[in-house]
């Protein structure tokens, strides 16, 4: 039987080639961390996930406000008032350093080194670990929380969404609420609606394929029998694990956001770090993998929040 020692020395040469430059990850070996994050995750296969050059991403706006086309005559410039100027603006993210921990025994490693895919079960294990925190983040995150993880870090997609909010009035999800928040949309940013989705927990969704299961039609039989996503008003209502079923006063309510998912943007700084140690007393080889990564919507303006939707 292959010794402890001798693991631990393949696993030493195969780490060796994750942990070049100081432990950091090399461009494509961080680039291919980022893309398994992803494929691991329900959130971010939604969101625009950006690989950073940087721990911090300055995002320019330029937008236009008003009309732009005025009345005109043959051969004369506008004059200065009737001229469009852009309006600009930009946003700034900041990413936030995070660490996990994952430990892997003996035998795992024996088999997998003997096999030859011990790099690509270190990867895919730090995928599959960190994906699942990053969703939590990404949604849940609130700096002006005490839960002493890393939730208290990043203000994720449901703080940050402030602007356009509709009280669901502590009841089932329905399609008045659904209706409300589409007419609290901005008009300019209801042109892509094709492209815009309804985000909710998961027994929020149920909720609702069950409220329109309930008519005694043969379309109401496929959301009983059927796994396809409902629809509101052409905009998918989309399951996500993630999303709290636990707020308002009697800890029974989800909230509901509408947006292009796109909007949202978590960035990851290609700097991941990845450190590794024996605890010889377990058995168990070490990995300790350290990132920076944040969270902003580029717009905003083109969010709906819907709160108080109950659940339980």
């Amino acid at each position: 039987m292959i010794s402890n020692k001798t693991i631990m020395q393949k696993a030493d040469m195969e780490v060796a080639d994750l942990i070049a430059d100081g432990g950091y990850l090399q461009a494509e070996q961080a680039e291919k961390f980022i893309v398994d994050l992803i494929e691991e995750s329900v959130m971010m296969k939604l969101v625009q996930v950006q690989a950073l050059k940087s721990h911090t991403k300055i995002m320019g706006k330029v937008g236009i406000d008003g009309w732009v086309l005025k009345p005109g005559t043959s051969g004369a410039a506008l004059a200065v008032a009737d001229r469009t100027k852009p309006t600009t603006d930009e946003v700034t993210l900041y990413t936030h350093l995070m660490k996990g921990e994952i430990r892997l025994n003996d035998e795992v490693l024996e088999d997998n080194i003997e096999g030859g895919q011990f790099k690509n079960t270190v990867m895919q294990i730090m995928a599959e670990h960190v994906a699942l925190d990053m969703d939590r983040v990404l949604v849940n995150g609130d700096t002006s929380g005490a839960t002493g993880t890393v939730l208290d870090l990043i203000d994720g997609m449901l703080v940050k969404a402030t602007t356009h909010i509709v009280n669901g009035g502590t009841v089932p999800i329905n399609k008045g609420m659904l209706k409300d928040a589409i007419k609290a949309m901005p008009s300019q940013y209801n042109r892509l609606k094709a492209q815009q989705r309804f985000l909710t927990s998961e027994d929020a969704e149920t909720d609702y394929r069950d409220y329109l299961a309930d008519r005694a039609t043969v379309l109401g039989d496929k959301f009983i029998e059927g796994d396809g996503p409902v629809r509101y008003n052409n905009r998918p209502i989309l399951p996500v694990p993630v999303f709290p079923d636990n707020l308002g006063a009697g800890t029974d309510c989800t909230n509901i956001l509408l947006t292009h998912p796109k909007n949202a943007v978590w960035g990851v700084w290609r700097k991941v770090k990845v450190e590794t140690d024996r605890d010889i007393t377990s058995g168990e080889w070490i990995m300790v993998v350290t990132v920076r990564a944040g969270f902003e919507y580029e717009e905003e303006d083109a969010v709906v929040k819907v709160t108080n939707v109950q659940t339980q």
